[in-house]
């Protein structure tokens, strides 16, 4: 491939396109997002997302030669000097490559269907959503339901977290009581997680099987009242301490599912 010579000015237009898409103002979509290192520009493409422009480091050109990157693609690529591009991204240890691209818009999946569901509300911290969305696609969580006062889910910092699940989990965002009309309707039970109680019921001994839906709530308020009346169930995760951070307990309920789940779908040996 045969590459431009390296821009120099930080006041570039391609440099102050890059830098607008890691400023978190990128929502929906279509709108333009940024994104750096191997790994989730490789996940984009896995995802069948076209790169509007891909952006190399100097002297990291070499980058497009490595396995994750076979075959890449974009409508335009440009070369940025060390010292633009560092000014450019926003991690702290950039890896040489970049590219901005167009945010997907993820068809919502059929609520008719028996499958798992995670309903996040109130959620702040970037990190905590995008852990909980790497986990949800881990896991077979079908389709995420954020609050509106969640963290956006093309926060840079969550499309880092998430290691690129972002790009492949349904997320729809609506108020908690349409969240759940909606699931209720579609006969989903909604398990609301809460710190041990002795209204809740251990999460191994709750029937976590399709079609049920998980509720996990703010880092520190946890869930509200509001979410709490309109859950059909209380779990808790048994533990040594109180309660877990929000993305670590999410976690732990979406596998304690997941394994249900599989172990519903085992033929009976007898």
């Amino acid at each position: 491939m045969q590459l431009p010579p390296p821009i120099t000015s930080r006041t570039n237009a391609r440099v102050k396109l890059l830098r607008a898409g890691f400023s978190g103002e990128a929502t929906k979509p279509g709108e333009l997002l940024s994104v750096e290192g191997e790994h989730l520009l490789a996940e984009a493409l896995r995802s069948g997302l076209p790169l509007d422009t891909l952006y190399l480091r100097e002297g990291n050109e070499s980058v497009l030669d490595r396995p994750g990157l076979a075959g890449v693609t974009a409508r335009s690529v440009v070369v940025l000097s060390r010292e633009v591009f560092t000014s450019a991204v926003d991690t702290a240890s950039p890896q040489g490559i970049a590219a901005t691209l167009t945010i997907p818009d993820l068809k919502p999946h059929p609520v008719a269907q028996p499958c798992l569901h995670l309903v996040i509300e109130s959620l702040q911290d970037p990190g905590n959503l995008g852990t909980l969305l790497r986990s949800a696609e881990a896991f077979g969580i079908a389709q995420a339901w954020l609050t509106p006062d969640c963290v956006s889910a093309w926060n840079p910092k969550a499309v880092r977290a998430s290691a690129g699940s972002v790009f492949r989990m349904p997320i729809v965002r609506d108020n908690i009581a349409n969240i759940a009309a909606a699931l209720k309707t579609a006969d989903v039970r909604l398990f609301a997680a809460v710190a041990r109680s002795a209204d809740a019921t251990p999460a191994m001994d709750a029937y976590l099987v399709a079609p049920c839906a998980l509720m996990v709530g703010n880092e520190g308020a946890g869930l509200t009242q509001e979410a709490l009346r309109l859950a059909t169930s209380l779990v808790h995760i048994p533990c040594a301490v109180e309660s877990l951070n929000a993305a670590i307990a999410g976690s732990t309920l979406m596998y304690e599912a997941s394994r249900q789940n599989l172990l519903a779908t085992v033929p009976d040996p007898a």
